[in-house]
């Protein structure tokens, strides 16, 4: 659903894209334009890989429910104290049960 930017009457769909009745003003199919009115600007999200999964299936036991299979996401991040930069890598496990989560760093 789109209003017209010039008169703001709602805009039908045709062969060309969108056009409105009112004034007959044309916009190309295909375009999306998204405006906030208040609010600070969000900062955009970039998905580099999707794998459609919660992640490797591995044999750990779960602190809760005592299951014995999880998923296993690995994940790093950079940080800096002090003038000294930090690399630090951790594991984090999901119970393929009662999806309880846990983090070995």
């Amino acid at each position: 659903m789109k209003f017209c930017e010039r008169c703001g009457s709602y805009m039908e769909k045709t062969a060309r894209g969108l056009s409105c009745p009112k004034c007959g003003n044309e916009v190309q199919a295909g375009v999306i334009e998204v405006r906030r009115t208040r609010g600070p600007p969000l900062e955009p999200v970039y998905v580099v890989e999707d794998s459609g999964d919660e992640g490797l299936k591995v044999k750990r036991t779960c602190p809760r429910c005592g299951n014995h299979e999880a998923f296993r996401i690995v994940f790093s991040t950079q940080g800096e104290h002090a003038g000294v930069k930090q690399d630090r890598t951790a594991e984090q496990f999901k119970c393929t049960r009662c999806f309880h989560s846990w983090t070995r760093s």
